[in-house]
């Protein structure tokens, strides 16, 4: 009986030592590296945890930046919440150089665009590439404002960019399974359009509390990552837009991309793979740029609310 017990334990330690583990095809050589988080800046234990986690994964996988979702810092913003809701959760990343690159939330103070370690140089919305050679841009936007000037910058900018790999994030899901919030729709008629004609393949959004990756839309695949520090169980309905959904617990994500190829994984503060898979880089084959759309959206589900 004793050796009975001791086999199922063993094998239920070596069950959760390979949920641990990052899986095939993540974590590519020469790839371009990065971390996923939204939703962050609580300063709690929740987020220490996410936080440990996401630097213990670093020594799988040597990420060299974060993109940030928004709602960095909730609460007052003085020098002390910057340094307990950002500067030590992630101290050690900070440390080996690890670069965050922060969107706007509609729980930041605009002035956030002034702290250095944010990346944002002063700008609610900018654009960065990791590396010179890989391809990839990243387009940092302030949902909570997406007036025409925005959206010209925008249209601009991804026209003149010449990366195969165009990459939008900023905090309102344009499609979202939650309850709460829902998809943020006057945001998916402004954008929606500008990413279809310029061969946006990814974005990445927060503001709903939990993860969702939805199935793709006009060609384009969004993600929810917005449970770094704040969870909402429960929330996500799993409606026919869902890829995959989880609302039971906190996460970020580590993503790679190597030729027309991205992929992720979606790690819980336990440090359990709860979504993975690979999206590959759609070009425009048509004069006006058009994708079908793949899945249909649900009747009577979103909001107009930015905020």
């Amino acid at each position: 009986m004793r050796r009975v017990i001791v086999t199922l334990l063993m094998c239920a330690l070596a069950v959760s030592a390979d949920a641990r583990q990052l899986k095939p095809p993540i974590g590519k050589p020469d790839s371009i590296k990065f971390a996923v988080i939204g939703d962050s800046g609580t300063g709690d234990q929740h987020q220490r945890d996410v936080a440990k986690q996401l630097t213990e994964r670093r020594a799988q996988f040597p990420f060299e930046f974060v993109i940030m979702m928004g709602d960095n810092l909730y609460g007052s913003e003085n020098p002390r919440d910057y340094a307990r809701k950002f500067e030590e959760p992630y101290a050690p990343l900070l440390k080996a150089g690890v670069k965050f690159y922060a969107a706007l939330g509609n729980h930041d103070d605009p002035n956030q665009r002034f702290y250095k370690p944010f990346n944002m140089n002063g700008e609610r919305y900018y654009s960065f590439r990791p590396s010179l050679t890989g391809g990839v841009r990243f387009f940092a936007l302030d949902s909570n404002y997406l007036d025409k000037r925005q959206l010209d910058w925008l249209d601009k900018e991804l026209a003149a960019s010449g990366s195969d790999w165009k990459i939008c994030f900023f905090h309102h899901p344009p499609y979202s399974s939650g309850e709460t919030h829902g998809s943020s729709v006057v945001i998916r008629e402004q954008l929606e359009p500008i990413f279809v004609k310029h061969g946006v393949t990814v974005v990445f959004t927060g503001h709903e509390h939990f993860y969702e990756r939805i199935k793709p839309q006009k060609g384009v695949t969004y993600f929810i990552q917005g449970s770094s520090a704040k969870l909402r169980k429960g929330d996500l309905t799993q409606s026919e837009l869902t890829a995959k959904g989880y609302d039971s617990g906190y996460t970020f994500m580590l993503v790679d991309i190597k030729g027309d190829e991205l992929s992720f994984q979606t790690i819980s503060q336990a440090g359990q793979v709860i979504d993975s898979g690979t999206t590959r880089r759609i070009e425009l084959k048509t004069p006006e740029g058009e994708r079908p759309i793949t899945t249909p959206i649900p009747k009577g589900r979103g909001s107009s609310r930015t905020r």
